[in-house]
């Protein structure tokens, strides 16, 4: 059970609020408007957030509620105004309209306003308030309504037809590395959200004002006739559950992470069982046989050292499973919210909490897996600090970072010895 920090406001906090993970959701939408209906200042700072994150432009609208509109409108008005602003100049699949904090407080219908709308542009909407959850919460809360609102009901099963659903922290390149591994066993595969093709950093022709690639409406909507759905994440559990209800012919799979060995053990025997097949594709064989080998060359380093995590609960159990089995010693994980999964996890302390208490266990310890904020207290107290989660500013590339299956599992065990590696040298330098 984790502890809750006992102070009674969070310094230099590691979580990131629920209308950002709102925005990345509907980022993974074809040609969809994500339309923030708050401040701002809201929008502005998420918009920028991102550009710094993936390195590339974000699309992103505003209602640009302020103090005095939010108490005289009832805030149809200026949803309604941006929504004929938006069309005005561009053409959108959908628009994505989620609340902030300052729109939630004062309590504005946004289901009624989007009903009052639906004549003229088809839009999702979804309560999404920054006082509550997080990105994790506001990007899963998402999809259950683009699940709820979009997608149509059935009865008849597409038996080619997969449909990925994963969590927040997932990045663009592991969509696409799990589409494609799924794709090996015969399925046509889609993703919701599907960040793989919008936010993986590829060269557009020009800056979109919609987003620029992702799933698509019409996709959507048809969601319900695949014979094969797989959520990854415990954030997303209940919106897979949600898309099972509108077939109850779906197959559903749920995965609490792809981290490691024996989880990706259970993926693809879950998929050969599915198939009939008795061994998955030479290709995944071949990365199974290269993450034991990597599991090996990896836990001198890894033995020896102690890891403090502080992520999103979801991506802390992916990563912590993974090198665990590498041998890792976790001194801490400190996350944003309650996740009953992590009191599985072999660790020293868990804790609720911010980045003062990361600091606190950071002295007992050798590396910090962290997003980049935590780089101030590594380099304060002479750690190794490996990067993930949101953000990631001074990094590039960081959306073609796999860290899932056999492959990306491989990969991050390296990345974590050789920097942990690197570091010591550096120690021992220093020293001499």
């Amino acid at each position: 059970m984790e502890a809750i920090s006992s102070k009674p406001l969070q310094l230099n906090p590691i979580k990131l609020s629920q209308p950002m993970g709102a925005m990345l959701c509907f980022l993974g939408i074809k040609n969809c408007m994500p339309l923030m209906h708050g401040a701002q200042g809201c929008a502005s700072f998420s918009k920028v957030f991102f550009t710094r994150h993936f390195n590339d432009p974000i699309a992103v609208q505003t209602t640009a509620v302020n103090d005095i509109t939010a108490v005289i409108d009832g805030g149809d008005y200026s949803i309604s105004e941006s929504i004929k602003n938006i069309t005005s100049k561009v053409k959108p699949d959908l628009v994505g309209l989620f609340t902030t904090g300052l729109t939630e407080t004062k309590g504005d219908d946004i289901k009624g306003a989007t009903i009052l709308l639906q004549d003229q542009q088809t839009i999702c909407h979804v309560n999404t308030p920054d006082f509550e959850g997080s990105i994790e919460s506001g990007f899963a809360k998402s999809i259950e309504a683009i699940i709820d609102q979009l997608v149509t009901a059935s009865d008849t099963i597409d038996t080619q037809k997969a449909v990925i659903i994963p969590n927040v922290n997932i990045k663009p390149i592991e969509i696409e590395k799990i589409k494609d591994t799924v794709a090996l066993f015969g399925y046509e595969v889609v993703a919701l959200p599907d960040l793989s093709d919008s936010l993986d950093g590829h060269l557009g022709l020009k800056q979109g004002a919609l987003s620029s690639g992702g799933i698509s409406v019409e996709e959507i909507k048809e969601l319900a006739t695949a014979s094969l759905v797989i959520t990854i994440g415990s954030s997303v559990k209940k919106a897979g559950q949600k898309l099972n209800e509108k077939n109850e012919k779906i197959n559903l799979f749920h995965y609490d992470s792809l981290g490691g060995l024996e989880n990706s053990d259970k993926f693809f025997k879950d998929l050969c069982t599915v198939k009939k097949v008795s061994t998955p594709h030479p290709s995944i064989v071949r990365w199974r046989k290269r993450l034991q080998d990597a599991l090996l060359d990896t836990h001198f380093a890894l033995g020896s050292s102690s890891v403090v995590l502080a992520l999103e609960p979801d991506q802390c159990i992916s990563i912590a499973n993974t090198i665990i089995e590498a041998g890792a010693n976790i001194k801490a994980i400190i996350t944003t919210h309650k996740n009953d999964l992590l009191d599985d996890i072999e660790c020293e302390n868990l804790l609720i909490g911010d980045f003062e208490d990361v600091e606190k266990y950071l002295e007992d310890s050798e590396i910090l897996i962290s997003n980049f904020h935590g780089e101030r207290y590594t380099m304060k107290h002479k750690k190794a600090l490996m990067l993930r989660g949101f953000p990631d500013y001074e990094g590039v590339g960081n959306q073609l970072k796999n860290d899932i299956l056999y492959e990306g599992s491989a990969y991050l065990l390296f990345e974590m010895a050789n920097i942990i590696n690197n570091h010591r040298h550096e120690i021992n330098h220093d020293e001499h």
